[in-house]
C-alpha cells in the first residue's frame, strides 16, 4: 500500500488520488466550491473558483477566503486567479485521466466532499464524463475511526496529523490539506480490505453497505 513519493498510493489496480474542497459554507445542498485541489504522488491539481453565492462568516474565518465586490476572490486579503466552475471541473477530470482507475480520497468524503462535488458536476452536465473516469470515493475519516478508535479521541485531519506525523500545517487550504492527507495515508498504509470497506460510489443509496466492487 505504501509507495514512494512521485508514484502515489495504490489499492489493487486502483490509484488513490487525494482531493479536497474549500466552499462558501457547510450546507452541501447550496454551498459553492471556491477551491478544488488534488494530489497523487508528486502530481498536483489546484483551481480557484469565484462563487455564485455569498460566503458564510464562519467559512471566511476558517479558510481565509473572502469575496470583494462579487468579482474578486481573496485569500488572506490577496486576490487569486479564478476560473469558471465548469472549466475547473473539466480540467480536474483531465487530470484524473492520467491515473489508472482513480479512487478519490478525502477526509469526510462521504458526508461532505462527495455530495458537494457530485452536485457541482451535475450542474455543469459533467457527471457522466466524471463517472467514466473515477472508480469511486474513499473516506479517510472513516478509515481513521475504524483503525484508531483505541488510540485517538478526535478524528479531525489536523489532530490526526499532529498525532501520527507530529507536525502542524496550513489547514483549510485545500492544496495543503491534500498534501498532508497523502502523507498521513501513507503513514497508515491501510490494507486493501480496509480500503474496500470505506469506498463508495458517487451516487449514494439509502443502503449503508453499498460499495464499489473491486
Amino acid at each position: 500500500m505504501q509507495s514512494a513519493l512521485g508514484i502515489g498510493a495504490v489499492s489493487g489496480d486502483h490509484t488513490i488520488v487525494f482531493f479536497d474542497l474549500e466552499t462558501t459554507g457547510l450546507d452541501t445542498s447550496v454551498c459553492d466550491i471556491i477551491q478544488l485541489s488534488a494530489i497523487c504522488g508528486d502530481k498536483t491539481y489546484n483551481a480557484y473558483i469565484l462563487p455564485r453565492c455569498s460566503m458564510t462568516n464562519q467559512a471566511s474565518q476558517v479558510t481565509g477566503f473572502t469575496v470583494s465586490n462579487q468579482r474578486t476572490l481573496l485569500l488572506h486579503g490577496r486576490p487569486v486567479d479564478t476560473i469558471p466552475l465548469s472549466e475547473a471541473l473539466t480540467s480536474f477530470i483531465s487530470f484524473l485521466r492520467s491515473f489508472r482507475k482513480p479512487i478519490l480520497a478525502a477526509h469526510n468524503a462521504r458526508l461532505f466532499d462527495s455530495p458537494v462535488l457530485a452536485r457541482a458536476l451535475g450542474e455543469c452536465s459533467l457527471r457522466c464524463q466524471f463517472q467514466q473516469v473515477v472508480s469511486g470515493f474513499l473516506d479517510t475519516f472513516l478509515i481513521s475511526k475504524e483503525l484508531f478508535s483505541d488510540r485517538v479521541s478526535k478524528f479531525s485531519q489536523e489532530h490526526l496529523v499532529s498525532v501520527f506525523l507530529r507536525k502542524t500545517y496550513e489547514a483549510h487550504n485545500a492544496l495543503e490539506d491534500v498534501k498532508v492527507l497523502q502523507e498521513l495515508y501513507q503513514n497508515w498504509s491501510p490494507s486493501q480490505r480496509v480500503v474496500r470497506r470505506n469506498t463508495f460510489p458517487m451516487q449514494l443509496t439509502s443502503n449503508p453497505l453499498n460499495r464499489w466492487a473491486f
